[in-house]
C-alpha cells in the first residue's frame, strides 16, 4: 500500500511540473537575424590537451593524459595525430603497477603508450539545408535562476556541411601484459612456457620467510599496425541574434567513423625468470580487429572536445575488447591566416 501511494504522489508531481512548463509565460514566438551561416569557414588547425582519458582494455586497463592535433586541408582532406599515456604506473597503468609490486619475472614492465597518425580523404563534401535548435538565454538567467529552469529552444534554418571520407593511418602501442591472465583466457597453464631445453617455468617459489608462493609472471606486448575505414562528418557554423535573447551559436563538428585494424607487427616478449628466457609461443595473438568511434569539437579559438571508441583491438586472443573515452580541455583553434593588408603612403 505505501508503495502504491508513493507511485501516485510521484505521478501527480510529475504532472504538475509538466503543466507548469506548458503554461510558461515566456513561451512566446521570437524573431531572429542571421549573423553568419558558413559551414566551410572553419579553423584549419586544432590542438587539444587531454587531461583525462580512460580505457577499459582487456589486455591492460589504463587512464591518463594525451595530446591530439587535427588539420583540415581545404575541402580535400583532414589529418590527425594523437598520443596518450598514463600519468604513472599507480595512476593508472594496471598491469605495470601489478608487475612492479607483485611480479616475479625479470622483464622491465613497459608503461602503456599509444601513438596514432592518419588522414581522411573527402570523397564527398557537400552543403545541405537543415535546421538547428538554439537555446534561448538572457543575461539575468544566473545562478539558481538558470539552474532551476528548463531552457526554451528556438528552431532556425541552418546550412550543414556533410563530409563522406575514407580513412587510413598507422597505430603503435605498447603495454605490460599479465601472462597468468593471458594463459587463463586461452585455457593454458604456465607449463606451456618452456625454456630452450623444453623445461617449463616453475609454478611456485619459496620466499625469504620460508613460505611457498605462486610464481606471477609478466611480459611486454608491442603492436605496430594500420587502420582502414570510413567516416561521415557534420559541420555547422551559424550564429543568430534574437530580439529579446542573447546571441546564439551552433559551431559543432561531429564525426562518426568505422575502421578495420590490422597489426602485422604484434610482438610478445619472452618471459625472463631467474636468468632464463621462457617462450610465449603457446599464447595466441590476433592481428585483426575493428573499432567504432565518435569525435566532437567546436569551431572556436578556445574550446573543448570529446571522443570515444569501442571495438576489438589486435592483441592477445581473448583480451582484445576495448572501450575508451577522451576529454580535451582546452582545445586551441586557428585558421593559420596571419596576413594583413598593407598600403603604400
Amino acid at each position: 500500500m505505501p508503495a502504491r501511494i508513493l507511485l501516485i504522489v510521484t505521478f501527480l508531481a510529475a504532472s504538475i511540473v509538466v503543466m507548469a512548463q506548458d503554461d510558461r509565460r515566456d513561451r512566446t514566438a521570437v524573431t531572429f537575424e542571421e549573423l553568419y551561416d558558413e559551414p566551410y569557414s572553419v579553423n584549419k588547425l586544432f590542438i587539444g590537451f587531454q587531461p583525462l582519458y580512460g580505457e577499459v582494455f582487456a589486455t591492460n586497463m589504463n587512464a591518463g593524459f594525451g595530446v591530439e592535433a587535427s588539420y583540415y586541408l581545404k575541402d580535400k582532406a583532414d589529418f590527425k595525430a594523437h598520443f596518450r599515456m598514463p600519468y604513472s604506473s599507480s595512476f593508472y597503468d594496471l598491469n605495470r603497477d601489478l608487475a612492479e609490486k607483485n611480479g616475479n619475472s625479470s622483464n622491465t614492465p613497459a608503461g602503456f603508450n599509444y601513438f596514432e597518425l592518419g588522414g581522411t580523404y573527402h570523397f564527398k563534401d557537400v552543403e545541405e539545408t537543415s535546421k538547428t535548435k538554439m537555446v534561448l538565454y538572457k543575461t539575468n538567467y544566473k545562478g539558481n535562476t538558470w539552474a532551476s529552469r528548463v531552457p526554451l529552444k528556438a528552431e532556425v534554418p541552418a546550412k550543414v556541411r556533410k563530409i563522406y571520407g575514407g580513412r587510413l593511418g598507422a597505430i603503435f602501442w605498447k603495454s605490460t601484459v599479465d601472462i597468468d591472465r593471458a594463459l587463463e583466457a586461452q585455457d593454458l597453464t604456465k607449463g606451456e612456457l618452456v625454456d630452450s631445453e623444453g623445461v617449463g617455468i616453475p609454478l611456485t617459489f619459496v620466499d625469504n620467510l620460508g613460505r611457498t608462493q605462486e610464481v606471477k609472471v609478466f611480459s611486454n606486448l608491442s603492436s605496430t599496425g594500420l587502420y582502414l575505414g570510413g567516416s561521415v562528418s557534420w559541420i555547422r557554423n551559424i550564429a543568430v541574434s534574437f530580439d529579446t535573447y542573447e546571441e546564439a551559436v551552433d559551431d559543432g563538428i561531429l564525426t562518426l567513423y568505422f575502421d578495420i585494424l590490422y597489426s602485422p607487427g604484434l610482438s610478445l616478449d619472452p618471459v625472463q625468470y631467474q636468468g632464463a628466457d621462457y617462450s610465449v609461443d603457446a599464447i595466441d595473438t590476433s592481428a585483426l580487429g575493428f573499432r567504432l568511434g565518435i569525435d566532437g569539437k567546436f569551431n572556436r579559438t578556445l574550446s573543448w572536445a570529446y571522443g570515444g571508441e569501442v571495438g576489438y583491438r589486435p592483441s592477445i586472443q581473448g583480451q582484445s575488447f576495448f572501450a575508451a573515452f577522451k576529454l580535451s580541455i582546452p582545445v586551441f583553434g586557428t585558421n593559420l591566416n596571419y596576413k594583413v593588408e598593407s598600403f603604400g603612403q
